[in-house]
């Protein structure tokens, strides 16, 4: 590594946000070969989530620490993508490998479906290209976040999108930006238990972007494991009555087992949020993720 280039690097501590997401729908459309299950969603980008503080270094060590100690282990999603893109800076740079200094802010429940842990590697892996300068583009990117989540390629890319394969095969798609209330029951839902659930709709009819164009704007559509995770969890299925019992759009993202309504209101949102009895947060829908809103900054 030349010592100019060294110099211009940025040593300075920065602050990274890791948005949330939802799952305005969920469908499965069959079963792979490999295991895995083709789906189609429509993932809303929200303005709320964890926050990760990094420090960037020439020691060659990634550390790491989170405000919740369990999650301090070196298999964390965080660690694994810094240590993935350090692999591919010392092959671009073979003297003194980067390092960093990386704290996570937990916000998000674990569980949850709405992509806590994928938000954290994506963001991971977006602020290291950018601070180790190692010019990788976007699809680069996504390939490497693909290898560790199937979500993750949603939050690198950083807009809302028609989701499709197993996460993915990205379709931007602009929503109007809503409010939503998202209460956590909790409970943390395996999603492993959820796929393997013989129950679960695996044929669902594949829908195109024309289909979705066509839809009257905002989606009201069904989670194919809503039922299943209601009944397999009952903390979930009591949430989820009482919050359709307040607005009649609220439904599961993802495989649960945070539940969301949307409004057009913020203050019928917050008059809402104001009798919930769960741990529970307010966010507005964003098609741009302010991820790449920072790294635009």
């Amino acid at each position: 590594m030349n010592k100019s280039r060294n110099k211009s690097r940025n040593k300075s501590d920065s602050h990274w946000p890791c948005p949330a997401k939802l799952n305005l729908f969920l469908s499965i459309t069959g079963r792979r070969e490999d295991g895995y299950h083709n789906l189609q969603s429509v993932f809303q980008l929200l303005d709320y989530g964890d926050t990760l503080d990094i420090k960037v270094d020439f020691s060659g060590q990634i550390i790491f620490d989170c405000n919740i100690s369990e999650l301090n282990q070196n298999d964390n999603l965080v660690v694994q993508a810094a240590k993935k893109l350090q692999l591919i800076a010392i092959q671009q740079e073979t003297d003194i490998p980067p390092g960093a200094k990386l704290y996570l802010t937990k916000r998000l429940p674990a569980g949850g479906g709405i992509g806590g842990g994928s938000s954290d590697c994506a963001t991971t892996l977006v602020a290291l290209n950018h601070l180790w300068k190692l010019k990788l583009t976007p699809d680069q990117l996504a390939e490497i976040g693909l290898s560790l989540g199937a979500d993750i390629p949603v939050f690198v890319k950083g807009y809302s999108a028609f989701v499709e394969g197993i996460g993915e095969i990205l379709t931007p798609f602009k929503l109007p930006e809503l409010w939503y209330l998202v209460i956590h029951p909790e409970v943390h839902v395996s999603t492993p238990k959820i796929f393997s659930n013989p129950l679960l709709t695996r044929n669902s009819k594949a829908i195109t972007i024309r289909d979705l164009n066509a839809m009257e704007l905002p989606f009201k559509g069904n989670n194919c494991m809503q039922t299943i995770v209601c009944n397999e969890y009952p903390e979930v299925r009591s949430a989820l009555e009482w919050l359709k019992s307040q607005c009649s759009n609220a439904r599961m993202t993802g495989s649960g087992s945070c539940l969301f309504a949307t409004f057009d209101n913020e203050q019928k949102m917050r008059r809402i949020a104001t009798r919930c009895d769960w741990p529970h947060f307010m966010a507005k829908g964003m098609n741009l993720s302010p991820l790449i809103s920072k790294l635009k900054q």
